[in-house]
């Protein structure tokens, strides 16, 4: 606010180069206020403090956002190296909690890879069952706290309505409802109980009539749709320099899901879609595209956990193959990846023949993905941070592992 010679009072409005608009007395005024650093987090249900971002603002606008790891340093992948292959399981459980079961699926391929095991096929149909509910879970988590990152309550409440009936099949499964390492090495712990099929069955026809209902009160949500369109918008290139993967990346309109084009598993015998954002409400790869994909990929793994049940029923044989508890790979070494819900989650190991690995490293999907805030985050409202980070969909055991 301005006081000309005049004494007529004038509000201006602050733009990112600090240039207002013509005062009373014709001449342009600076209204920039002094920068400042501003630590920001956790505002993020997935950050819980472990996550801060350094913000350069100037006034409201944010010039610059840094993000900070480091809270949560655990080891992971040196302890990798100091346990025998079959005892690693339940960490990578604890790498992305909210997705725990394609963790262990991930970790157990890799080993499997390096060893040169081909499993049965009911073991390998069971991993892509489960693995699927685990992404609809995880993906249930990232639509009820984004409706949180952007102010709304209720979707919360939706989402973990239904991600409870998942978590009791999981429980039906192992016993657990968060870490699970129900995979293994060779196959699965336990074959599916009894009935269990019909189960999963019950909640897919209980859940995928819920995806609209979800739609109907978030997605197309005018206030929803204000705060996330032409927000954070990532370009096709900058994707590709940063390596991000995942819905991120489908987001800016970029088909690459390993489940097609590097099929794992049994994956090449199942019928599902690539979803990739198309800039339906804004500009091709904002906040909504990207949560958006997410969206649309629970109804295709709802399609593909449909048809592992048809499959299933035929299947029969060993759930999993007898593999030693201390068995010991052959000298070697190996890098696989597998779709996490998040992204593309890869281990590299190396074996000179001991029952432990040689060297272990994991390639965490989150950890790529957040490094674009710096970019992404440039001349963006203070407001635009949460829904910016919020479409990311961190995980901070991925982050820092």
């Amino acid at each position: 606010m301005t006081t000309t010679d005049t004494h007529q009072t004038e509000f201006l409005i602050a733009t990112p180069d600090g240039v207002g608009p013509v005062a009373g007395d014709g001449k342009q005024v600076d209204v920039r206020t002094e920068e400042m650093l501003v630590n920001m987090g956790p505002q993020h249900p997935s950050t819980h403090g472990v996550l801060r971002i350094v913000l350069r603002t100037d006034g409201e606008m944010v010039l610059e956002a840094v993000p900070h790891i480091g809270y949560l340093h655990r080891c992971a992948e040196k302890i990798g190296e100091n346990v025998a292959y079959f005892q690693y399981v339940p960490y990578t459980d604890r790498m992305d909690y909210l997705a725990a079961m394609n963790e262990n699926w991930t970790w157990c391929h890799a080993v499997e890879k390096l060893a040169g095991l081909e499993l049965p096929r009911r073991a390998e149909l069971i991993r892509v069952l489960i693995g699927e509910l685990g992404r609809i879970g995880s993906h249930l988590v990232s639509f009820g706290t984004y409706g949180l990152d952007i102010g709304a309550f209720t979707p919360f409440l939706y989402a973990f309505r239904e991600r409870e009936y998942v978590l009791d099949l999981f429980e039906m499964l192992c016993g657990a409802r968060l870490t699970y390492s129900f995979f293994t090495i060779g196959g699965t712990t336990y074959d599916l109980p009894e009935n269990y099929l019909d189960k999963v069955t019950e909640f897919m026809d209980y859940f995928e009539p819920k995806i609209k209902e979800y739609n109907d009160l978030l997605t197309y949500n005018k206030i929803f749709i204000k705060r996330t369109a032409d927000v954070g918008v990532l370009s096709p290139e900058i994707c590709t320099q940063y390596a991000i993967t995942g819905p991120v990346l489908r987001g800016s309109g970029i088909a690459y899901d390993l489940r097609r084009d590097l099929p794992y598993g049994l994956y090449d015998e199942f019928d599902f879609d690539v979803i990739v954002g198309d800039g339906e409400m804004g500009t091709l790869g904002d906040c909504w595209d990207r949560y958006m994909v997410r969206m649309k990929e629970m109804v295709e793994s709802c399609k593909i956990v449909r048809q592992a049940i048809a499959k299933l029923k035929d299947a029969t044989g060993d759930y999993r193959l007898k593999v030693g508890r201390n068995f010991k790979p052959a000298d070697g070494e190996i890098y696989v990846e597998t779709e996490n819900p998040r992204g593309v989650l890869g281990f590299y190991l190396e074996s000179q023949g001991g029952p432990m690995p040689y060297r272990a490293k994991a390639r965490a999907a989150t950890f790529c993905n957040l490094s674009v805030t710096e970019e992404v985050c440039k001349d963006v409202l203070l407001s635009d941070v949460p829904a910016i980070i919020g479409s990311i969909d961190i995980v901070m055991g991925q982050v820092d592992r």
